[in-house]
């Protein structure tokens, strides 16, 4: 299972666009989840399902997104009730090119008295005393479950089971470029939901969904809402609310494309509301004392919320250097003071990591150089 996973990641490489300044979000790609056979969650008197719902929010928000910015290539996974594999959704955003994936789903549990929204990304619980097994996993295993219905899914996710834990320990290895910026988006649609017609917001995760994992782009999943809960459902009922629900989603990835293209005295406003400053205050900001003699380039692994060990098996008996940027600790190893010191240990160090790359480090800023 280990080498077919690795050789996965190691193709979805050669599809992930490298971040750069002056890139433009000029894709989109919302998957309204499940569909056609699949159902999803199904409201207790058996009358609303979660498959419907989230057809209807993504097409407000795909219609927001189009009208506000009409060069923005903005495509649904499924635009009626139709089924489509997890595979095939990422797929569809991989063979797009896309800058970015929202997956959109309700949440539903046994007991009714469960509400909220959240916000989910790729990769290992930052809880402390939890682990990546224990973290949501009655709603990973919900979502990832329904590749159970595919045809042939031991062919397509090889050794792969939604119900065993092992099965998601190399997941690990995406924790990667692509989790900062999902994070920085996840944290924005978080702080847009608030306020709105579902109340509890139940916070952002770091979590091992299936159809995460297959993109090779920034990608969230939302959970919004619990069909299961009666308040949450009254309002997903309503479509006032359900269009409430994709104009704060909106309101995010607004904000999220400034940030990304780098639009420098917008992203200052909207990120700081500093006007003293007109470059946002991010990692990438320059570092205006740090000597030149600081500056080093090393190989960057893992961008991840929790604190690892250092000698955690996961860095394969490399020491690592980590830098705290924001919400998420940054962890580098081959560290040299010429790129193409560094550049010349990417190659071995690619076949543990598949998603590696090289950064250049002045003081505790951090750059991404290839």
């Amino acid at each position: 299972m280990k080498r077919t996973i690795c050789l996965f990641l190691a193709s979805l490489l050669c599809l992930a666009p490298a971040a750069a300044d002056g890139l433009r979000l000029s894709t989109v790609v919302i998957d309204a989840g499940h569909g056609g056979k699949d159902s999803g969650a199904v409201s207790k008197d058996g009358k609303s399902y979660e498959k419907t719902f989230v057809l209807d929010i993504a097409k407000t928000l795909r219609d927001k997104i189009r009208a506000a910015y009409p060069d923005v290539n903005v495509i649904l996974t499924r635009s009626t009730d139709t089924y489509v594999t997890l595979g095939g959704r990422a797929d569809i955003a991989n063979k797009a090119n896309a800058n970015l994936f929202i997956s959109i789903h309700i949440n539903s549990i046994d007991k009714t008295s469960p509400n909220g929204y959240s916000v989910h990304v790729l990769g290992q619980s930052h809880k402390k005393g939890t682990d990546l097994y224990a973290n949501n996993m009655d709603i990973v295993r919900r979502e990832n479950s329904v590749i159970l219905l595919e045809d042939d899914y031991s062919t397509t996710y090889g050794d792969f089971d939604p119900n065993d834990p092992e099965s998601y320990i190399f997941m690990n290895l995406m924790q990667n470029a692509n989790l900062e910026q999902s994070v920085r988006f996840a944290e924005l649609v978080e702080k847009h939901l608030k306020g709105g017609p579902i109340k509890n917001d139940r916070g952002v995760s770091q979590d091992p969904f299936l159809v995460l994992w297959r993109t090779a782009m920034p990608a969230v999943l939302l959970e919004l809402g619990f069909i299961s809960n009666a308040t949450d459902l009254a309002a997903l009922r309503k479509q006032t609310d359900r269009d409430k629900l994709a104009e704060r989603v909106f309101q995010a990835f607004k904000e999220y494309k400034t940030i990304y293209e780098g639009g420098a005295s917008q992203a200052a406003a909207v990120q700081q509301k500093d006007p003293a400053s007109s470059v946002p205050k991010t990692e990438t900001a320059p570092a205006k004392s740090a000597p030149e003699g600081d500056t080093m380039y090393a190989v960057q692994i893992f961008a991840v919320r929790k604190s690892m060990d250092p000698k955690s098996p996961e860095f394969m008996g490399y020491t690592p250097r980590v830098i705290k940027s924001g919400t998420l600790n940054k962890y580098f190893i081959a560290t040299g003071r010429s790129a193409a010191e560094v550049r010349k240990k990417l190659p071995a160090i690619r076949k543990k990591y598949p998603d590696a790359f090289v950064v250049k480090i002045v003081g505790e800023t951090v750059t991404r150089v290839d």
